[in-house]
């Protein structure tokens, strides 16, 4: 077994999740991540923690339901991590664990490289720091605008709590992705309004090679013109998954673009956009799926005051 990687997750497991000798850990994981999750089991196992890996196939899309079985497993355990190919962040059985007082992480598309370098590098507390900052202005905001190249989307936030995922998930019921660094909002229902070029990377379709343009009304996307445009129009379905459920800025400077969208949506200078899902944190829309869109150095406009130029957040 690799050493270097359980080191690693002996640093994760108790730097960011706080894992104590005798807690009871779950790591999820499906057949694609399985090496991985071994790592993190071992660990667990070598902090002292009640150790339990639980591999199940793997899920379609992200956002889609793990087995009831895990689903209570993660209700029950003191710390769960889920290692996946798809995301388990947007679901009922995260967000079910989290109530009962499960410390959640998420690492849905985590790599070997991921793992090692990049964003799980960052010193969480500056991290930590900055991601609070953000997630007060979204919650303290009524409006969102977004703008680049010319095309500009907007949308409401009023009465909406922003969440924070900084990657320290010390105390009863907290959760996030790990690596993470990010701020996030629910916007309101069929709010949202206008036109949006994301050039990162899209959720289970990596990295973006040419402009995706996606067009919005009454809240939810009508077109998405592009290079893969077509398969993001299959995977969210014609009904609550084509609702914009997301706006989320990174807050990460040791992130990167990778195409995997768990570290891309945490880089420091893009936003990301999400359709589906938005029930587990605090919006209505519970479809199934959830599928984040990253932009790359974009205008952010929070009630018409610039908060975010060309990427660089300001003040």
């Amino acid at each position: 077994m690799n050493e270097q990687r359980i080191e690693i997750s002996k640093n994760v497991l108790t730097d960011c999740l706080g894992l104590q000798p005798g807690e009871s850990l779950v790591v999820v994981t499906d057949d694609s991540r399985k090496e991985l999750a071994e790592s993190l089991y071992e660990a667990g196992k070598r902090l002292g923690a009640e150790s339990m890996l639980m591999v199940m196939q793997e899920r379609s899309k992200s956002g889609e339901e793990p087995p009831a079985s895990i689903a209570m497993a993660m209700m029950n355990a003191s710390v769960a991590v889920c290692v996946t190919r798809y995301s388990l962040t947007h679901t009922s059985a995260r967000k079910q664990a989290a109530a009962a007082g499960a410390r959640v992480a998420t690492m849905p598309g985590i790599t070997e490289d991921m793992f090692t370098h990049g964003a799980i590098t960052a010193e969480y507390s500056k991290v930590k720091e900055l991601t609070e900052k953000v997630t007060q202005m979204l919650t303290r905001a009524s409006s969102v605008r977004i703008e680049k190249d010319g095309y500009s989307l907007n949308f409401s936030i009023d009465s909406r709590e922003g969440v924070p995922s900084t990657g320290l998930y010390l105390n009863p019921g907290e959760s996030g992705n790990l690596p993470s660094g990010e701020a996030y909002i629910a916007p309101l229902e069929g709010t949202a309004e206008g036109q949006i070029l994301a050039d990162g990377s899209v959720a289970g379709l990596g990295a973006l090679n040419s402009p995706l343009l996606l067009t919005v009304a009454d809240g939810r996307l009508i077109a998405a013109e592009g290079d893969k445009g077509d398969e993001l129009l299959r995977m969210l379905g014609d009904d609550q998954g084509r609702m914009l459920g997301e706006f989320g800025i990174g807050t990460n400077d040791k992130a990167r673009i990778t195409g995997i969208v768990l570290e891309d949506e945490k880089v420091y200078g893009t936003i990301h956009v999400a359709f589906g899902s938005n029930n587990t944190f605090g919006g209505t829309v519970a479809a199934g799926v959830h599928i984040d869109i990253v932009v790359k150095q974009p205008d952010v406009y929070l009630d018409d005051q610039l908060i975010m130029r060309a990427g660089e957040l300001l003040g």
